[in-house]
């Protein structure tokens, strides 16, 4: 009976504690977010009659972002391409301050930042293989060197 009576008082202390943290998280959740108007602190925009452009703003809240971009090769239909570089930062909501910096050209869209994960380096072995495929010559060389040898071919894949 006593043990009973311990096991429902540990019960009903976790359930307060999960109460209470779910309630401080919709406390947390409402302080972040407001209607209140942000007021813009800077703003710039530049439009040159060449299609280069660049623009710039800044926030009461601490967000801040600015462009610029040009089209490369213009006037060469099959080689133009829009680029774009930036950055832009903000705050998080754990306070964390967020900056990206990007590019984007005929390359696609190229971001950089602390914040954004990143690969695990390549495993020894693997960099290895990879060195020696890359001097291994174009596959279309190496069908047509397997088609002139194809006898050891015959050989290789008939041993068992």
């Amino acid at each position: 009976m006593k043990f009973l009576l311990a096991l429902m008082v540990v019960v009903g202390a976790t359930s307060a504690d999960v109460n209470s943290f779910q309630q401080y998280q919709v406390r947390e959740q409402q302080q972040q977010y407001t209607t209140e108007p942000i007021p813009i602190i800077r703003q710039e925009q530049v439009i040159n009659p060449d299609g280069s452009y660049k623009w710039s703003y800044e926030t009461g809240n601490g967000i801040a972002a600015e462009e610029q971009g040009y089209v490369k090769n213009q006037g060469v239909p099959e080689q133009e391409a829009q680029t774009a570089q930036g950055q832009y930062q903000y705050t998080a909501p754990d306070g964390q301050v967020i900056q990206l910096q990007y590019l984007a050209d005929e390359n696609g869209f190229q971001p950089q930042g602390a914040h954004l994960p990143t690969p695990p380096p390549i495993p020894p072995e693997i960099q290895k293989a990879l060195e020696y495929l890359a001097t291994l010559p174009p596959s279309n060389e190496r069908a047509d060197h397997d088609a002139k040898n194809k006898d050891f071919g015959v050989f290789y894949n008939n041993r068992s």
